[in-house]
């Protein structure tokens, strides 16, 4: 009797428990897939910390993860209908239980990667996030793309419709000549390479003429939505949208070039962000934002700049410290060893830099004011992470105040876009015509 009361004493515990309470380890919340050029990161979010293991194999690549502490799950099920056919890292995921509390995650590979792992602990809106970031193995040379890139669309530029219908008569009467040939007659000539990256048939290609080079870094990305307007409006895509406009007229101008930190929807370190400029030498560095304030009135644009000391007022201040959150939020693998290098690096700001980005916060801060209002008539200064480069003028434009609705609408109207980007290349123009570049061959 004694036993069965016991067991009914169970049963009703089991009943009252329910399901979650009952489930070995930790409850997935959500798992995301964020793929670009750059790298692709997955994320698993749970409830509470997972701990893995990885390691990659050949035949084919893939990088083998065991993550402890968890039970196979719909939701981590969902992570093999994440991915995109255009990822440039994953062709696939694959998930089982490959112990008792341990889940196998095998990540079939386009290209040889370099995966990182880490865990990241609750912030913002997030819980516990495990992360699987895919480097490609060998880090691709950033300024010799963007010199084929320019090469590549000069010569597209530089062909007529005239020579392109030439290039048919002669492709058409090329198919002729060597479908009949025999016997010595010739057919047609190979064709010229197809690639835009290779040199033209003429010689070998080299940039003599000085490029420009203007680095655009559209703040937050993937996992660090940024600052959410009233309506729904998210930061990190207003400013893409801003960003990928001014690349396209900074390329129309001659002999300049536009690189962007990101060009899509995934999170870029702040360190990162500055060794990107750095490493393709460019000769500006804007941070485009728009962020938000604790008062839903606040309005107005603003240009920040580093400072060597303190900041110019307390909103600089607090701005400040809020982008220099971003990390947080989007997730640094904080014990990559190339990453604390480069912050140490970095930390060497001069004061030549700080005055040529004043100079060039100041130029961009009186164009931007003939487009709408700004939030203080001069350039502010304060310990921006993201305005480190020692050799870079470096500025973060503030466009709007997303948290404000009126300013939100402004954001979210192609019109107004426009006119940003107009007075973001105004200002850049008016810089180099009194700070012209140095002459520096950027060679082949």
């Amino acid at each position: 009797m004694q036993r069965r009361s016991l067991m009914r004493g169970a049963g009703a515990l089991v009943l009252l428990l329910g399901t979650r309470e009952l489930a070995f380890g930790a409850s997935i919340v959500a798992v995301r897939v964020w793929p670009a050029e750059d790298y692709t990161r997955v994320t698993i979010e749970s409830d509470t910390a997972l701990a893995a293991r990885h390691f990659l194999a050949d035949n084919p690549q893939r990088v083998v993860i065991d993550v402890d502490g968890l039970e196979l799950s719909p939701e981590l099920r969902e992570l093999i209908a994440k991915v995109k056919p255009g990822d440039p890292f994953i062709a696939g995921i694959r998930v089982g239980q490959n112990q008792p509390r341990v889940v196998r995650l095998v990540i079939d590979l386009k290209q040889p990667s370099a995966p990182q792992v880490f865990a990241l602990a609750p912030v913002a809106a997030y819980r516990h996030r495990l992360v699987f970031d895919l480097h490609p193995a060998t880090e691709p040379d950033p300024l010799l793309a963007l010199l084929q890139e320019k090469a590549a669309a000069d010569h597209s530029a530089a062909v007529t419709p005239a020579d392109r219908a030439a290039s048919a008569v002669n492709d058409a009467l090329g198919d002729f000549i060597g479908g009949i040939g025999k016997g010595g007659i010739p057919g047609r000539l190979p064709p010229p390479p197809s690639d835009p990256t290779l040199p033209p048939p003429s010689g070998p290609l080299r940039i003599t003429e000085r490029l420009v080079i203007v680095a655009l870094d559209p703040g937050h990305g993937g996992e660090d939505p940024g600052a959410i307007g009233p309506s729904g409006l998210r930061e990190k895509d207003v400013v893409l949208q801003v960003a990928l406009q001014l690349r396209e007229r900074i390329n129309a101008q001659p002999n300049m070039r536009a690189m962007m930190t990101r060009d899509g929807d995934f999170f870029v370190p702040l360190h990162e962000r500055v060794r990107k400029a750095r490493r393709v030498q460019a000769d500006l560095f804007i941070s485009i934002h728009a962020d938000a304030f604790i008062k839903p009135h606040a309005s107005g644009a603003s240009v920040f700049a580093l400072s060597e000391s303190g900041a110019t007022s307390v909103e600089a201040r607090w701005m400040a410290n809020k982008e220099n959150a971003a990390d947080l939020v989007g997730g640094v693998n904080i014990k990559s060893k190339d990453a604390a290098v480069t912050r140490a690096l970095l930390d060497m700001s001069t004061s030549a830099q700080i005055k040529d980005s004043l100079k060039l916060g100041a130029e961009v801060l009186g164009r931007i004011g003939r487009v709408g209002r700004l939030h203080k008539p001069r350039v502010e200064q304060a310990g921006f992470a993201v305005l480190k480069a020692p050799d870079v003028p470096s500025i973060l434009v503030e466009t709007a105040f997303i948290s404000n609705p009126d300013e939100e609408a402004k954001l979210r109207d192609p019109r107004y876009q426009a006119q940003l980007v107009e007075a973001l290349v105004a200002g850049i123009g008016r810089y180099f015509a009194k700070n012209p570049p140095l002459a520096r061959n950027r060679g082949t």
